[in-house]
This record gives structure tokens, sequence and C-alpha cells, in this order.
């Protein structure tokens, strides 16, 4: 009882982004005095979630945030040999189906920050940052997703895009003019509740990664 309630309290950590992904925990000792628990507790409360996928132990380095869900965890552990073409592959099946959903069921103002999005998208390029980029971009598919009101299709897409992170550079370094174009014809697509052109504006913004 004791160690899962310390799980817990751990987990929230990192859900709430206090212990973001990719930074180091505090060490045990730590740990133990800032939640007021012996260091063994500690010590199995961490264990658990390095099981589920959401710390990693680095000998003489610490411990480290890796996912901030257990299913994104568990992904990352199933998908971690998959090639680029099969993560543009699963990219293309899930973002044509979100914007063609996206279409039918946007409001107005989703709209409206759908268009801001796609502007904050296009103008990450003037910064020679493939990281800002490939933020802007996520961000812009994010809202699609967000826009079909299904709360599975979030939920799986929000993990999926930790899985998925370190692909994320190569898709955003094609044919810019294209590629910007793409992006605001399908914001325009979604905004008229064309479902057929917008899925088939995912394929054209995905087609030149996957030749």
């Amino acid at each position: 009882g004791l160690i899962d309630q310390v799980a817990a309290r751990f987990q929230e950590e990192i859900t709430s982004g206090r212990w973001p992904v990719g930074e180091r925990i505090p060490i045990e000792g730590e740990l133990a005095t800032s939640f007021g628990v012996g260091r063994n507790t500690v010590r199995e409360a961490l264990q658990s979630l390095v099981h589920a996928g959401l710390l990693s132990r680095e000998q003489g380095r610490g411990t480290f945030v890796i996912s901030r869900s257990e299913l994104s965890g568990s992904l990352s552990r199933q998908l971690a040999g998959g090639s680029r073409q099969h993560y543009l592959e699963l990219r293309l099946a899930l973002d044509s189906t979100a914007a063609s959903l996206a279409a039918l069921r946007r409001t107005a103002a989703e709209v409206d920050d759908l268009r801001r999005l796609c502007d904050e998208r296009e103008a990450s390029w003037d910064a020679d940052d493939p990281d800002a980029r490939a933020a802007a971009d996520l961000a812009l598919h994010r809202a699609i997703v967000a826009a079909t009101h299904n709360p599975l299709y979030v939920h799986l897409y929000s993990s999926m895009t930790d899985v998925f992170a370190s692909h994320m550079r190569d898709e955003v370094s094609g044919d810019d003019d294209a590629v910007h174009r793409h992006h605001r014809d399908l914001v325009e697509a979604i905004a008229e509740g064309d479902a057929g052109r917008a899925s088939g504006l995912v394929t054209s913004i995905f087609e030149p990664f996957m030749a």
C-alpha cells in the first residue's frame, strides 16, 4: 500500500510536468526527505515506474523520465524497433482519419485556433531551429486531433507523439513552400467541412517523405 501510494505521488510529478520528460529526477535520499518516507520505499516506488515505462535508470547518471504516461511507455517498448517508414505509415493513417473527423466536428473557435497555429507553424521556419519547427508542426496536428472531439483519439495520439518524437525532425525538412501550402489548404478544408479533401491533403503532406 505505501509503495503504491508513493509511486502514485511520483507519477503525479511526471504527469504534471514538474518532472519533465528527458530530465533527471532527484536522488533517492532527496526524495525520501521530500516525501517523508524511507529510502527502501522510494527505491521500490521508482522501480515500479521503471517497469511501467515512465522512468529509466542509467548507471552512474541517475534516473530519468522517459514518458508521461504508461500507455506511451508501453508503446515506446513495443515500437522501439520501428523504422521511419513504419512511423510515416502510422502517422498517415492517424492524421488522415483525424483530419476527416475534424472537418465534420470542428467548432468555429477551433477553426480560428487552427488558422493561428498554421501561421505559427509557417513562421517557425524563419528560424533555423529544427526543434522549434517540429514543435510548431506537432501543435497544429494535435489541434486537428483535438477537433475530432474523441477523447480516446486525443489520448492515443498524444501518447504516440512521445513514441515518434525522434522522427519529427525529418518530417519537417521537405519542400517548404509545398508543405506550407498543403497545411494551409488542410486547415481550410477542415474549416469548410470537406472531410474527403482534408484526408487527401494529409496524404499530400506525407507522400514526399515516404518516397
